[in-house]
């Protein structure tokens, strides 16, 4: 099985952590073929940021497709640019807190989360995309949430107090994205 993930935003909303985490909780921890793939805008901080990620039981031919399983929108503008790529019954993972717009399509599942509202009532806008891997490892059953949070304490272990914010941030992902889950 493959699964071709793409995840978009703008800059300073930790796209490429969310990716790279993934990916690496997927390549240490399991048996899984893995590619991670950054696209930075021109533009720094605030411009367009996604990356690829894609995890295979298989050899990974190409690490792009046209045509992605998941994709992870945090804005707008990112909705509007990757949205056609979702294949017909794959999945897209909202940001709700910022995108409001209507997704128009029937033949997927769309799955909404207010990540920033939630980074912000944690106290710290910059766990919005651990949060949001929290929904997508909690809805996806991809990899298990104990290896994602081992990935994530490995790339944030130089920043120790910053450990049980998100902590609390993946906790809260995972319960949304279990319960999207289960209402589907």
């Amino acid at each position: 099985m493959e699964t071709n993930l793409c995840v978009a935003g703008f800059g300073g909303q930790g796209i490429m952590a969310l990716g790279k985490i993934l990916a690496e909780a997927a390549c240490d921890s399991t048996d899984k073929k893995v590619t991670f793939f950054p696209s930075y805008g021109a533009e720094q901080r605030g411009g367009t940021a996604n990356c690829y990620v894609v995890i295979s039981d298989e050899e990974i031919g190409a690490p792009l497709g046209d045509v992605m399983d998941d994709i992870i929108v945090m804005n707008g503008a990112s909705l509007a640019k990757f949205l056609p790529r979702v294949r017909p019954g794959g999945r897209l993972f909202v940001n709700s807190s910022i995108v409001k717009d209507e997704i128009g399509r029937g033949d997927i599942t769309v799955v909404r989360a207010p990540v920033t509202e939630l980074a912000l009532e944690l106290g710290n806008a910059k766990v919005l995309n651990v949060i949001m891997l929290g929904v997508y490892v909690g809805y996806t059953r991809i990899i298990a949430p104990d290896i994602v949070w081992n990935a994530i304490e490995q790339t944030l272990g130089s920043k120790v107090s910053l450990l049980p914010l998100n902590r609390e941030a993946f906790r809260r992902g995972l319960a949304l994205g279990e319960a999207a889950r289960e209402d589907r």
